[in-house]
């Protein structure tokens, strides 16, 4: 894959173009700002670009809002973001640029996983691919602050465990091997999802990423 790194921390930048130069990816460009991340999406187009949320001036949200401003200029180019804490208001303004046109193609992970090098491997492949992956303990957070009006209120205890683990961003393949249970079982509890979150099938919709986005609102 053609990949792109933002990071402005120069230990952290350098180790992901060396692991990603050894698995045979190409790195089309290393920056440590948010500007020159955007600039460097529209100049290269990557397959893939892995962000850093925080970086210069403030270090506060610049590279979320970089990734933002990357999707609107070239729409659906995969972002995988790295955060150092779980920022769930920082996962839900991400996922919002999947929604209608925008597609899938996002990802949001701890900085502790890089150091399970298959793990992160696995998230950037699926984000490429035009997944959506959400770091375990972000999915955790969200649950544990659902409120009252929770649109997820009428989930059983099972479309919970499936709609977490779509957060995920794994298959129904996957989740059926996860709950240990058949694929026409995970696919019977998706429609069902879909159903009580009212998410008829729609052209310019993706369902999956819209349900994702209504766990983390709820």
């Amino acid at each position: 894959m053609r990949v792109l790194i933002a990071d402005d921390a120069v230990l952290l930048r350098e180790g992901l173009v060396r692991l990603l130069t050894e698995q045979g990816h190409e790195v089309v460009a290393a920056v440590g700002d948010g500007e020159a991340m955007v600039a460097g999406v529209v100049a290269h187009r990557p397959d893939v670009s892995v962000v850093d949320v925080r970086m210069p001036p403030s270090h506060t949200d610049e590279g979320l809002r970089a990734a933002v401003r990357a999707r609107q200029l070239v729409p659906r180019t995969p972002i995988l973001v790295l955060s150092q804490y779980v920022e769930v208001a920082y996962a839900d303004d991400l996922l919002a640029t999947t929604g209608g046109a925008g597609g899938g193609g996002i990802g949001y992970l701890l900085k502790d996983r890089v150091a399970a090098i298959d793990e992160f491997l696995d998230a950037l492949d699926r984000v490429a691919d035009g997944g959506t992956v959400l770091d375990p303990e972000v999915v955790a957070q969200l649950l544990v602050r659902r409120r009252r009006d929770d649109p997820l209120r009428e989930l059983t205890p099972r479309e919970r465990e499936v709609l977490a683990l779509m957060a995920e961003g794994r298959s129904n393949t996957a989740i059926a091997r996860t709950l240990v249970v058949s694929d026409g079982a995970v696919e019977k509890h998706v429609r069902n999802i879909f159903t009580k979150l009212d998410l008829p099938p729609a052209p310019d919709q993706h369902r999956r990423v819209l349900a994702v986005l209504a766990q983390l609102r709820a």
